[in-house]
């Protein structure tokens, strides 16, 4: 899919909301192409870069993973404001603000609407595209894909087969399924998503800021997605 860039005129503060296996990273890799103004900003990223570097968040944070807890919202939203400050977007005083020259996609946080009150207070998302495509065909699309786990290379029996069945393009080695993959698992993360979006979905409904869009393939979202974009931000 060919993708020019286009230049956004106002800040776009964004949250892809969707359920497992729906496309966002593939989403979130176009908008970057797109719109070159864009940085993805991963919770899930600077938690692990933050362990790996042993930060005093760090060494926090993986204490509590360690004791087998989840990592607090408030390590993360601090994990996040950090990562604002050393980008240069957070300015400083009694009362943090967010600049107005910050556009980002965030990924991984909030996903539950408590986890949005939270977020709200250090900066105010202004776009959340909710992505909706049928889980029969999220199940179909996950059935089909197989990984070459040492490179991370992906491919789908139904739009990018591998050459030899089974096989690496590139190393002839043999091709494996994610246990996350399996239809059991897949069902579970449905679940969950499904319990605890729809409270987040209605918390930026409610702030007027929710948009949704569907499709059965990626190539048919990203179309619709960048409009919409260039529509309110460009």
């Amino acid at each position: 899919m060919s993708i020019a860039s286009r230049q956004l005129k106002k800040a776009a503060r964004i949250i892809l909301v969707g359920a497992p296996g729906v496309g966002k990273g593939t989403q979130t890799e176009r908008l970057l192409t797109r719109f070159p103004e864009l940085a993805s900003i991963s919770s899930g990223d600077l938690l692990r870069e933050n362990v790996r570097n042993k930060t005093p968040l760090g060494l926090k944070a993986e204490a509590a993973m360690q004791a087998g807890n989840l990592v607090p919202d408030s390590m993360i939203l601090e994990l996040i404001s950090n990562e604002f400050k050393h980008k240069g977007w957070l300015t400083g005083g009694p009362s943090p603000s967010v600049s107005s020259a910050a556009s980002f996609i965030l990924d991984g946080f909030p996903r539950t609407a408590t986890q949005a009150n939270s977020l709200d207070a250090l900066v105010p998302v202004n776009f959340v595209v909710h992505l909706v495509t049928p889980p029969s065909v999220i199940l179909s699309r996950i059935a089909s894909r197989w990984v070459h786990e040492p490179s991370g290379r992906v491919y789908n029996t139904s739009f990018n087969a591998p050459k030899v069945p089974g096989k690496d393009d590139v190393t002839g080695e043999p091709l494996t399924q994610r246990e996350d993959d399996s239809l059991e698992t897949w069902t579970q993360r449905l679940w969950k998503f499904e319990e605890t979006s729809r409270a987040l979905l209605d918390h930026y409904k409610r702030r007027g800021c929710l948009w949704r869009v569907e499709g059965n393939s990626s190539d048919e979202i990203s179309p619709q997605l960048f409009e919409e974009i260039g529509r309110r931000f460009c």
